[in-house]
């Protein structure tokens, strides 16, 4: 079975590529298989993308389960919301800049470079003597891990054949399930079985066996100055943005909370602006615009995360507090999205009709707005089931639409921006969450939640809080339909590798 088919790059850029006699490149490559993933050429590169998505997954959850741990042994209690807030920093500015770092210094290069910082941050968290050692370690690990899975979602269009994509961010999904239901879990048990320290430990085999398959799979390539400058007043008004942003659960009075958050947004949107007159972007041109595929599907990868952030932050706590449950029992219906996401993105990996993965993309924001009215509704009503299923809604809404539009929004930019393009993705998944995660915390805070420990009023506090994020899918309906109009080729030609 032939990998590519034959078809110049103009005619599938065109809009009459899709007549029986000028094929698109969807309609002309057989539909892949979930065993080509692991075929000779595919094999090694398959392990180290999943694992690299594992490797952050694992260490987005480990945290909360190990820091009472640490704070036990070594204090500093006060600063345990930074152990999150500088991890997240670092991975979006890294990111952000991953780009410009391949295509100055090679692939392979800035991947090893990126893991030995990753595995250096590892060593410190685990054997540091106070928490602002761990703080440090954990910061490295964001630089590290921020450059990685840019650079693994860059991996994606430039070493599989377009056929292939969705399956490999399904078998992704698959690994983010796994790691975000037995992530804590397995972090708990080791904690408790050992130390806090070796449950960081666990990353250094994991890390080193990630970095023998990134020097076989990220082959080296012609540096280049073209393009390879970061931009730094762009990536530094970024940093500043976020640390404003994410410090604003630590301001004490509500008034002064909800300047830091406007604050920090508008450093961010001027980092945006000032990228966009920059000779040398951070971004790939017509990010955030409203009259292309790119700038509107950009939006819409920033505005679900942002709309999803509320769950992650709340839901957990809700089943605790409001409805009585256990810290089991409770995780285990807070995994139920991630689950969802999964099994839908296995699902709807085998979609081969061009139309029908449009309809998957414009589908999901829909899915999303249905899923957060389900679960304001669950937890307004005390409706355990409603609430479950919105989080089944949401899980869904991912796992629809997420392999199809970043699939999209690669085969939409040109050649020498895809790179900026790719890595931007999971750089604004995790922008969003953040970014959502502190307009929750202030919608939250502002209708009373630090002072109450009622289990009803924390209800109605919560239930309001819920009701918010709904209308952040309303914009991301209809930029995914923007976005989807705009398309020429949705499922273009891959580029060369890399």
């Amino acid at each position: 079975m032939p990998e590519t088919a034959v078809i110049p790059v103009d005619a599938a850029r065109s809009g009459t590529g899709s007549s029986p006699s000028n094929p698109t490149l969807a309609e002309a490559l057989p539909d892949g298989r979930w065993l080509d993933l692991l075929a000779p050429r595919h094999a090694a590169t398959t392990v180290m993308l999943c694992m690299g998505v594992a490797l952050f997954a694992f260490n987005g959850f480990l945290v909360t389960t190990v820091m009472p741990s640490a704070i036990a042994e070594i204090g500093g209690g006060n600063l345990i919301a930074w152990s999150v807030s500088l991890y997240l920093i670092g991975s979006i500015v890294s990111g952000a800049s991953a780009a410009g770092l391949k295509s100055r210094f090679g692939a392979r290069l800035v991947m090893l470079a990126a893991t030995l910082l990753f595995l250096g941050g590892t060593l410190a968290a685990a054997l540091a003597t106070s928490m602002p050692q761990v703080l440090l370690g954990r910061m490295a690990q964001g630089l590290g891990e921020g450059i990685v899975a840019a650079l693994c979602y860059a991996l994606i269009p430039a070493l599989y054949p377009v056929r292939l994509v969705p399956k490999v961010f399904g078998a992704e999904a698959m690994v983010w399930a796994v790691a975000s239901f037995g992530g804590p879990f397995a972090a708990g048990w080791i904690t408790e079985t050992l130390s806090w320290r070796a449950a960081f430990l666990v990353n250094i085999p994991l890390g080193l066996i990630f970095l023998l398959l990134a020097v076989k799979t990220a082959t080296p390539r012609e540096k280049s100055d073209t393009g390879g400058r970061i931009p730094l007043a762009p990536l530094l008004l970024l940093a500043a943005g976020l640390l404003v942003l994410l410090s604003a659960g630590s301001v004490a009075d509500l008034g002064g909370s909800a300047l830091t958050v406007i604050v920090g947004l508008l450093l961010i949107g001027t980092s945006v602006i000032r990228d966009r007159k920059a000779p040398h972007r951070l971004m790939p041109q017509g990010a955030f615009g409203f009259g292309s595929t790119v700038g509107a599907g950009l939006w819409v990868v920033l505005l679900m995360p942002v709309a999803q952030a509320t769950s992650a932050v709340y839901i957990v706590f809700g089943l605790q507090h409001v409805f009585g449950y256990g810290p089991t029992a409770a995780g285990g219906f807070g995994a139920v999205m991630a689950m969802s996401w999964s099994v839908v993105a296995v699902l709807i990996a085998n979609l081969s009709s061009p139309s029908a993965r449009r309809r998957a993309i414009q589908g999901g924001p829909v899915l999303q707005c249905a899923g957060m009215i389900l679960v304001a509704l669950g937890m307004t009503k005390h409706l355990l089931p409603v609430l479950v299923l919105g989080q089944i809604f949401v899980g869904a809404a991912f796992g629809s639409s997420w392999s199809y539009l970043n699939q999209m929004l690669m085969a939409s930019s040109p050649t020498t921006e895809r790179d900026k393009t790719s890595g931007l993705l999971p750089t604004l998944q995790s922008a969003g969450y953040a970014i959502g995660a502190a307009l929750a915390g202030l919608t939250a805070n502002s209708l009373g939640f630090a002072g109450s420990a009622d289990p009803d009023r924390l209800g109605s506090v919560l239930s309001a809080t819920f009701m918010v994020p709904i209308f952040w899918t309303v914009p991301a309906i209809i930029l995914a339909r923007r976005a989807v109009r705009k398309a020429v080729d949705p499922w273009g030609p891959s580029p060369a590798p890399i």
